[in-house]
């Protein structure tokens, strides 16, 4: 269960559960590759709980005009999962 950032806040910086959590999930594999962070100081120690905070900020949002179903589809197709 996520207490901080609670869920309504962030919600207020996407409009789904699902984009929410599809961003979460991205960006936190993203820092977990090594990507630079947007903030200097995180709550959380786990890289889900940073990609949240981060996510509240306003620092990381869904680019207009992507479609992730499609995205993901073309991945499917080159061999990758």
């Amino acid at each position: 269960m996520i207490l901080y950032p609670s869920v309504d806040k962030l919600l207020e910086n996407v409009d789904s559960r699902y984009k929410l959590i599809s961003l979460a999930s991205k960006r936190a594999h993203e820092l977990e590759a090594g990507a630079k962070p947007t903030l200097d100081h995180f709550d959380s120690v786990k890289s889900i709980g940073q990609a949240l905070e981060e996510i509240e900020a306003g620092d990381v949002i869904i680019e207009p005009g992507t479609d992730a179903i499609a995205e993901a589809a073309k991945l499917r197709k080159n061999g990758f999962k």
